[in-house]
């Protein structure tokens, strides 16, 4: 977009002109309106620059006065909206230039985040796909949109078709490897546990909701059947990061740090535009780490976490 800018800034300056007697000429009112318009996107830009995005935004609101509907001042509306998590403007105006540029691969890709943003994952994989349609490689988004969107089916749908496509990049090779491999058996036997809501509710509908709300209070308390119901929860959900989250704190509750690592290691590339769970990943791996006496390797994941969470 900055060649945009700066080749609309050239033009700009192009109309400036004197006369022969190097006496300004008078500045019409279309080339005071380019003046002023050219001026507050830049101060925008600066605004948003460090971070002050409400000051960016009146500016912008200046330029769209000045000059309505333009397509560079509509996406910068869209993405100062979207930094101030005000997701309904954003998509206001990313669709207004999308008005104007229907094809454009940045409004369309500005437009997909905000949509993962807001969890409108179907929305988000049919922009996707529009995208897809005129950028092979840019396919391989439509697997972990699926994958947030619960669609197991359609996701494995994708990996096929980029695997015939060599389009696999090695963390889609994993997730494939993953999503096809044969999960645990669970045990059957009957556990011996108290039977409180979250386990009757587990029992009668084996969700998702349900199984997480079942491992959070299992991992609180340190159950003995928390490694038990973790590996149920690979079983049904083998696409779900906070299952592999719950099945490495259980193991290395277990003091079983080798099989902990791998089980968090297969489960952060499940992990999708969340930071919060990422670190969580990376200090569970630091704890098993620990475990081992890797303590050079432990604290490498403690500074991830702390990386990714400033």
């Amino acid at each position: 977009m900055n060649k945009i800018v700066f080749s609309f800034l050239f033009f700009l300056l192009s109309f400036t002109s004197f006369s022969q007697d190097s006496i300004p000429a008078l500045v019409n009112p279309l080339e005071k309106n380019n003046i002023k318009f050219q001026e507050n996107f830049f101060k925008a830009l600066s605004q948003k620059a460090i971070f002050n995005y409400q000051k960016a935004i009146q500016y912008l609101e200046e330029c769209n006065e000045l000059v309505a509907n333009n397509k560079a001042v509509l996406f910068e509306l869209s993405k100062n909206y979207s930094k101030l998590n005000r997701n309904t403007e954003a998509i206001e105006y990313i669709n207004l230039a999308l008005n104007k540029d229907a094809e454009n691969l940045w409004l369309l890709e500005h437009k997909v985040d905000i949509l993962k943003k807001t969890a409108f994952f179907e929305e988000a994989i049919k922009t996707q796909e529009k995208i897809a349609a005129k950028h092979p490689k840019k396919k391989q988004l439509l697997v972990f949109l699926h994958l947030q969107n619960s669609d197991i089916i359609a996701a494995k749908k994708v990996l096929s078709e980029l695997e015939e496509a060599q389009l696999l990049n090695s963390r889609l090779r994993r997730i494939q490897d993953k999503l096809y491999n044969k999960q645990p058996k669970t045990d059957t036997k009957k556990n011996n546990i108290v039977n409180t809501d979250v386990f009757s509710s587990f029992k009668k509908e084996k969700s998702f909701n349900n199984l997480k709300a079942l491992l959070d209070k299992l991992s609180i308390d340190n159950h003995t059947d928390f490694l038990k119901y973790s590996e149920q929860g690979l079983a049904l959900f083998p696409a779900q990061p906070f299952v592999y989250l719950m099945n490495g704190k259980a193991l290395n509750n277990k003091n079983q740090f080798k099989k902990a690592i791998e089980s968090l290691q297969n489960g952060i590339d499940f992990v999708i535009d969340n930071n919060e769970i990422e670190a969580k990943f990376y200090l569970e791996i630091a704890k098993a780490y620990q475990g081992l006496n890797d303590i050079k390797k432990s604290n490498s994941f403690k500074n991830k976490a702390a990386k990714i969470l400033k």
